[in-house]
């Protein structure tokens, strides 16, 4: 899309009344935001949801002078517009009823993430920051890119257990880009913009203020498989993410705390409601490998027996290989091929491969979840037999 197009996206939903389900309203019945502001008072007002005073205040819209500000605090900030129609917009997010029409980014989506939310206490204990770190450093590890929305506590040490693993991690904010809260996370800002991306909804300048959080939260649960709740009191606003992920069908997990604990209720209660209990990253990849299977690929459960049975005559275990190999896509053929009986390092399947280190572990956690391979400690990898 050109620079110039952008422009017409900002002004639309900047104008009081248009929201985002009017937004995406408009451009179903004109096609595009610049159309919009090419279109009659009467066009307006005959298109779902735009009543006869949002449409006069599309005609009236002459506050380019802004507009073309937030273009340039985009440009100086190397940051970007991703708007609904964009392959890179978090595909799961359409899902859900408001969705944003456009995001800022700056860092990088991928089209290929799988995202796990990570959510908690901004007043975490030890125990909660440590259990976070290390369950998020050893999703990464499994090709999951972990969510949250960079606050003190449960949040930041989410961000900080996925760099740590050397995997991707995205913050979603509650503000302007241009506006790091808290203040003291400046640097874990700045590498998870290089290790993934922070994102929001809020133009620029837009400050923290408490209504934007709850929406905020609807974002980091609605680009999310699932959501996981460690640590939180009985009015966290964790619980709140859960509750929107409920709503929008995501999976809600909860790590248990010390029953003497105040930040342990919430997670407890979520417990009592449903929520699946996690004691490792095993609990949350069982839950979501429904999901994680590609559309069109013949599902092969965990653990089931004969996937690849073990064959002593070469040429058998060659028609099964093969048998294999028609349900997968090219790249997952390419790694599977790299592996055998015997234990592969990750590093080796790359090397071997020539693909890129996030593709092969995303690929890895996706073959692994099918029972196609299995992982042994020291991070190998083997063909099931």
């Amino acid at each position: 899309m050109h620079q110039n197009d952008f422009k017409y996206w900002i002004a639309l939903k900047s104008i009081e009344g248009v929201g985002n389900i009017g937004f995406k309203n408009l451009l179903d019945a004109l096609g595009t935001p610049r159309n919009v502001f090419d279109a009659s008072f009467h066009t307006l007002t005959v298109v779902p949801g735009i009543g006869r005073k949002t449409a006069a205040h599309i005609r009236d819209f002459n506050d380019w002078h802004t507009i073309e500000k937030e273009l340039e605090h985009i440009k100086k900030n190397d940051a970007q517009i991703i708007t609904y129609q964009d392959p890179l917009y978090p595909q799961r997010l359409l899902n859900i009823y408001d969705f944003p029409v456009f995001l800022y980014v700056k860092g990088s989506l991928k089209e290929d993430d799988i995202n796990i939310a990570v959510v908690g206490s901004r007043l975490a204990s030890t125990y909660g920051k440590f259990s976070t770190e290390r369950l998020c450093r050893e999703l990464v590890l499994k090709g999951i890119t972990v969510v949250s929305g960079l606050a003190r506590g449960i949040d930041s040490a989410a961000h900080r257990g996925a760099l740590t693993g050397g995997g991707r991690t995205i913050a979603v904010l509650g503000c302007g880009l241009d506006i790091v809260y808290p203040s003291e996370n400046e640097k874990l800002f700045e590498e998870i913009v290089s290790h993934g991306a922070v994102i929001t909804e809020f133009p620029y300048g837009t400050p923290p203020n408490a209504p934007n959080f709850p929406a905020r939260n609807r974002i980091i649960s609605g680009v999310s498989l699932g959501v996981v709740v460690v640590e939180a009191n009985e009015k966290s606003g964790s619980l709140i993410t859960a509750r929107l992920a409920l709503e929008q069908g995501r999976e809600v997990f909860a790590v248990p705390g010390t029953i003497d604990s105040a930040g342990s209720r919430g997670t407890h209660k979520l417990i009592k409601q449903g929520a699946k209990l996690i004691e490792n990253v095993y609990d949350i990849l069982d839950e979501i490998l429904p999901q994680v299977e590609k559309t069109g690929t013949a599902p092969i459960s965990k653990g089931s027996t004969g996937v690849v049975p073990h064959f002593s005559d070469s040429h058998k275990k060659e028609k099964e290989e093969a048998k294999v190999s028609n349900v997968l896509t090219d790249k997952e053929n390419t790694v599977f091929k790299a592996l055998s009986s015997q234990a592969t390092d990750v590093d080796s399947v790359i090397t071997a491969t020539g693909l890129k280190t996030p593709d092969v572990l995303n690929i890895l956690l996706t073959l692994e979840l099918r029972g196609i391979i299995k992982q042994l400690p020291g991070k190998k990898y083997i063909v099931t037999e």
